[in-house]
């Protein structure tokens, strides 16, 4: 993946809390045996903590928190960023995606709502409760906010198999900005019904996410940045593709029950299989088109 050393970066859509503290209130899992059993419950690239009925009280939001000075703001400038840098790499692809999905929603006579992505360490306060990093990346509905802790990339690697490589993350934010879409769309509530397994709405919800994920992966070599009127992202490789679907396969349900459990339940999945992971972002992939995204025919 290979951004345009020349293109501008736009750190206002990403708030780096990494580094802060949150004096006092509880947290929503911990770590160990704990987060890992959030993980095997479906947490996995899913929607806040509150919605999925673990937040540990009230829900909040980032008052509280003791600020330090941004690192993005600091070193994420350009393009050239982006191909050296993770974290600038996480707002290069941000940048991207809502691009792309501000310009998508244009086209249908819409207008888009930015959703900014939030970076921290270890744990974090938001609207839909306190969370941890054990719970992975996940998006809130109440305050349009993608939560990310970048040490979440290491451990699908070293834990969950993934080969890793800038697409693989590039996917995951991409994945958690298809929740952000449904929720703009009215979909991502179809997932709260309580259900699980591999008819649930809740795996359905997720598989359109991994679609959404496909279709601004096809046009992300082609959707001009507002600023300059070129691609931010200049190349995409087969071999970044790739990398991409073997991020989606290390968490479908049935590989990551299969590891940690020894057995696969699909009547307790909530995201969907390996297999089936892949087949919808690779759907959103060749199409290009948000319509073959419908995963609730």
């Amino acid at each position: 993946m290979q951004f345009d050393d020349d293109a501008d970066l736009d750190t206002s859509q990403v708030q780096d809390e990494r580094g802060s503290r949150i004096p006092g209130g509880g947290l929503t899992v911990g770590g160990g045996v704990v987060g890992l059993l959030a993980l095997l419950a479906g947490l996995f690239f899913g929607i806040g903590p509150q919605e999925l009925g673990l937040s540990s009280g009230e829900p909040g939001d980032s008052s509280g928190t003791t600020r330090t000075d941004s690192q993005v703001a600091q070193t994420c400038k350009k393009g050239r960023d982006a191909n050296t840098r993770e974290d600038c790499r996480i707002v290069g692809v941000v940048n991207s995606a809502q691009s792309f999905w501000s310009q998508e929603f244009a086209r249908g006579g819409r207008s888009y709502n930015p959703a900014q992505t939030k970076l921290f360490t270890d744990r974090t306060s938001t609207a839909c409760g306190s969370a941890t990093s054990a719970v992975g990346p996940f998006y809130c509905p109440g305050d349009h906010k993608v939560y990310l802790d970048l040490g979440f990339f290491k451990e699908l690697t070293d834990k969950f198999g993934a080969r890793g490589g800038p697409f693989a993350e590039a996917y995951v934010v991409a994945h958690e900005y298809g929740h952000h879409i449904q929720n703009l769309a009215g979909t991502l509530a179809r997932s709260q019904d309580r259900r699980t397994g591999e008819t649930s709405n809740s795996v359905k919800v997720e598989l359109q996410a991994d679609c959404y994920a496909g279709v601004w992966a096809h046009h992300a070599t082609t959707t001009p940045d507002p600023a300059t009127g070129r691609p931010l992202i200049k190349q995409l490789s087969q071999q970044d593709i790739s990398d991409g679907l073997s991020a989606a396969a290390a968490v479908g349900d049935d590989r990551i029950q299969e590891k940690f459990q020894g057995r696969v339940t699909p009547e307790s999945w909530t995201h969907g299989s390996a297999a089936q992971r892949q087949q919808w972002f690779t759907t959103g992939y060749r199409t290009g088109s948000v319509a073959a995204c419908d995963t609730f025919r």
